[in-house]
C-alpha cells in the first residue's frame, strides 16, 4: 500500500495513545493511576452548559461560518481586551476546533515546503509534527544553560536563511516554565527586527502559580499595524477545563486570519455551533471557576514536588504554571519510552517519556487529578525504582512483589 511522504512522517500524539492505554486498562478493572494527561478534572463551567442546553432546546443545530460565528467573535475580541488590553475587529479574529487547529492552519497559511520553524526545548509533542506537516522544518532550541528557561540567544543562533517563524508556550507544556518578562520582551522585539512571525500559544496563561501575573506580548509590540506578524493562540480548553468541547482562536491581521479562514472552510468548515455557544458561555459568564482550578493547581503541584524531591536521585524543577512537572529520571533509565513503559507494566502508573518532548531521560507527570492520585502514583513509582522500598506493595487487594532489580 502506497502512502505519502508527509504521512511516513508523522508520528502518531503519544499523550493520546496513552489516554487511550488507560482507558482500556481501566476498562478491564485494572487499577490504573493516570499521570500523563492533560485534561483537567474540574467540571466544565455552568454558563457553559446552560448556553449549550439552551440552543439544544431550540433544536436548531446549523453550519457556522467558518471563521466563528459574530457571537463567538464579540466573546473571543472581549476577552482578548479584558486580558490583554488590546482592542481588534473581527476580521482579527477566527475560532478554530481547539488551539490544536488555530496553530495548525495559522502554520499551514504562513509556511512553505522546507522553510523552518524555531521553538524552544523541551516543547510541545505536535510542534514538530505539525511544522512537518507543512512541508516545513521543525527546528528545536535547547537552552544553552541546562535550564527549561531560554534565552534570546538560544533562539537567535538557530535562525537561519530559511526561518520563517518562531513558536512561544509559557507557561511550557511540559515543564511548567514561564518565561521572563524580559525574554518575551525580547522576542517580540528580535522576531519584528528580523521580519519573522511570532506565534504566542497563550493556552495556559492564566494559569500561574505563586503571585505570577500573566505576560501580555501586546506590551512590547512596536507594530500593531495590519503588517504585524504577531499571532496569538487562546482557547477554553485548560483554564475553563472544556477539553472535550475543542474551541480555541487566533488573534492576528486581517490579511493572515482570511488566509486561515480560507484554509479552515476548505478543512473543516466553521467549528460546531454548540461546542461555541459553550465556548461563549464560559468566556461571558463567571470566572470563579478559572481562579477555583489555578488554587486547586497550584496545591496539586505542591504535593507532586514534595513527593518528587523525597524520591533519591529525581531532579525537580517547580512548575511555574500549568499542570505539569517535567523530572529527570536518568539516574534510573536514560531510556524515558523504556521507563514509562515499565511503570505502566509493573505498577501501572501512566507518564509520558521525556524525549517525545525532546529530551531524553525526562518524564512528564500531571498533576491535575487528585491528591490521592498523586500520592499514590509517585509512592508506586518510588517502589518499582528505589531498591530500597519495601520489597511488597499492596494496590487495593493486590499484592505486588518486585522481581526484578
Amino acid at each position: 500500500m502506497s502512502i505519502s511522504q508527509i504521512a511516513r512522517s508523522i508520528s502518531e500524539s503519544v499523550t493520546l495513545k496513552l489516554n487511550e492505554k488507560a482507558a482500556i486498562l481501566r476498562a478491564k478493572g485494572d487499577p490504573v493511576i493516570h499521570l500523563g494527561g492533560g485534561e483537567p478534572k474540574s467540571p466544565a463551567p455552568l454558563d457553559a452548559i446552560l448556553s449549550t442546553a439552551g440552543l439544544l432546546n431550540t433544536a436548531e443545530i446549523r453550519y457556522t461560518p467558518a471563521d466563528g460565528t459574530p457571537e463567538m467573535k464579540k466573546a473571543i475580541i472581549r476577552y482578548t481586551e479584558e486580558h490583554y488590553d488590546r482592542l481588534v475587529e473581527p476580521e482579527n479574529v477566527i475560532a478554530s476546533g481547539g488551539a490544536k487547529q488555530a496553530i495548525m492552519v495559522a502554520l499551514q497559511a504562513i509556511l512553505n515546503p522546507q522553510e523552518e520553524v524555531i521553538f524552544p526545548a523541551p516543547y510541545w509533542v505536535s510542534y514538530p509534527e505539525m511544522v512537518k506537516l507543512c512541508q516545513a522544518l521543525p527546528v528545536a532550541a535547547l537552552p544553552e544553560d541546562g535550564t527549561f528557561y531560554p534565552r534570546l540567544q538560544d533562539i537567535e543562533e538557530k535562525v537561519g536563511s530559511y526561518t520563517k517563524a518562531v513558536i512561544i508556550n509559557s507557561p511550557s507544556n511540559p515543564t511548567g516554565a514561564m518565561y521572563s518578562e524580559e525574554f518575551i520582551a525580547d522576542i517580540v522585539e528580535f522576531c519584528e527586527k528580523r521580519d519573522l512571525y511570532l506565534i504566542m500559544d497563550d493556552i495556559y496563561h492564566r494559569l500561574i502559580f505563586d503571585g505570577r501575573k500573566p505576560i501580555n506580548c501586546y506590551d512590547y509590540a512596536k507594530d500593531r499595524s495590519e503588517n504585524s506578524k504577531l499571532i496569538l493562540i487562546n482557547g477554553v480548553s485548560k483554564q475553563f477545563a472544556m477539553t472535550g468541547f475543542r474551541i480555541g482562536w487566533a488573534v492576528a491581521s486581517k490579511k493572515i486570519i482570511e488566509v486561515m479562514t480560507n484554509i479552515q472552510s476548505h478543512q473543516t468548515s466553521g467549528p460546531a455551533v454548540v461546542l461555541q455557544k459553550a465556548a461563549i458561555g464560559a468566556i461571558n459568564g463567571i470566572q470563579s471557576g478559572v481562579e477555583a482550578l489555578r488554587v486547586t493547581l497550584e496545591n496539586n503541584r505542591n504535593v507532586m514536588v514534595e513527593q518528587l524531591n523525597a524520591f533519591d536521585g529525581i531532579k525537580v524543577t517547580k512548575p511555574d504554571g500549568t499542570f505539569y512537572c517535567f523530572a529527570d529520571f536518568s539516574v534510573y533509565n536514560k531510556d524515558s519510552t523504556a521507563l514509562a513503559e515499565f511503570l505502566i507494566d509493573k505498577v501501572q502508573v501512566v507518564t509520558v517519556p521525556g524525549v517525545e518532548f525532546g529530551l531524553e531521560g525526562y518524564l512528564r507527570l500531571s498533576f491535575c487529578g487528585t491528591i490521592k492520585d498523586i500520592q499514590e502514583g509517585v509512592e508506586r513509582m518510588k517502589w518499582a525504582l528505589d531498591l530500597n522500598s519495601p520489597n511488597e506493595l499492596y494496590i487495593g487487594d493486590r499484592k505486588l512483589v518486585r522481581d526484578w532489580s
